[in-house]
């Protein structure tokens, strides 16, 4: 803390989303500033100091090529009472070993020194760099859960939380992905300054807490294809014949393999066992119905490969944290609206 304001490092790395980077600025320099200045005409005392910080001072341009300039470099960045990390590109799955060295130092410098930790989307893929994110729960971008589960031990991702807090004495809190950085952002001012001024910012920037996680967005996307051309015939074949009756037991006929021995193979190819592999496959077929029909929650449990109804809505909120119909209200309105724009 400096002069009474809540200092709050920023990292930045040339891949950084900018959109993130900025914003994440924007909502730190608001609290106790701008609420005042909307009622009255006149700004408040500032509470948070917020500053970017990166490995040197020198400028770079951001993946989206916008320029940034960062205040500070590790060796003479003010302590921080709160690091925060936006996201940046990397490729889902793979490991970004040995390339933020110098950032995962000082993140790990950091919270030994007392700071709290925060990542938004991707940026968790940092603390897991700096050793943080070990036998912890957390959470990322649903794109992205591979890139920590491949790559760091013990690490339990929670799709179903807008916020994760981990760590001691919760000083590491894990936002998903997307605009739950402004779920971030509230969170800390509401901690750091005070309910009040959190609500205040929310209020000033008409901000929506992301209360129903992540799971409503994932989708197939994430389930790789394989190189295991057995197994790839069977998923493209099951992706035009998913209503098929028993279809674990017709891609095992199809493959040749015994199918003990297929579930093994399939399971070894695409990280999923068949069978949740098929309800995944349907249930994204369902949303897509959902979204683009107007056709009974009864006919789309049917269309999607499942005779009973009950079945199909209990899975799909298992999997999804929302009802057939609650998904349908929420992105079938905003499919509508979009068309007719």
């Amino acid at each position: 803390m400096q002069d009474g304001q809540i200092n709050v490092a920023i990292l930045a790395v040339p891949e950084v989303t900018a959109s993130a980077l900025y914003g994440m600025f924007d909502l730190f320099s608001s609290p106790g500033r701008d609420f005042p200045f909307i009622v009255t005409g006149e700004a408040g005392e500032q509470s948070m100091r917020p500053y970017i910080v990166a490995r040197s001072k020198d400028g770079f341009q951001a993946a989206n090529g916008i320029w940034v300039k960062p205040d500070h470099d590790f060796k003479d960045c003010p302590q921080p009472d709160i690091v925060c990390i936006p996201d940046f590109f990397v490729n889902p799955g793979e490991s970004v070993s040995g390339m933020y060295d110098p950032e995962a130092e000082w993140l790990k410098r950091s919270h030994e020194h007392g700071a709290m930790m925060a990542s938004a989307c991707s940026g968790a893929v940092l603390l897991g760099e700096a050793g943080l994110l070990t036998n912890c729960d957390a959470t990322i971008h649903w794109g992205y859960v591979k890139t920590l589960t491949n790559n760091y031990a013990g690490v339990r991702v929670r799709l179903d939380r807008s916020l994760v807090l981990s760590g001691e004495a919760q000083r590491i809190v894990m936002a998903g992905g997307g605009s739950s950085w402004q779920d971030l952002a509230l969170y800390l001012i509401a901690r750091f300054v005070g309910l009040k001024e959190a609500m205040e910012v929310a209020k000033v920037y008409m901000l929506q807490w992301h209360d129903m996680g992540q799971q409503p967005f994932a989708s197939l996307t994430t389930f790789r294809q394989t190189t295991d051309a057995v197994i790839n015939g069977c998923q493209e074949w099951l992706a035009m014949n998913y209503k098929t009756h028993a279809p674990v037991a017709a891609m095992a006929t199809r493959s040749g393999l015994p199918e003990r021995s297929f579930i093994r193979r399939f399971t070894k190819a695409t990280g999923m066992k068949p069978l949740d592999y098929v309800h995944a496959l349907r249930l994204e077929e369902a949303k897509q119905m959902l979204e683009a029909t107007d056709l009974p929650i009864e006919a789309i449990a049917n269309e999607a490969g499942y005779e009973d109804t009950s079945f199909f809505g209990r899975l799909f909120r298992r999997k999804t944290g929302l009802t057939p119909a609650r998904y349908r209200l929420r992105f079938g309105a905003l499919r509508q609206a979009l068309k007719q724009n």
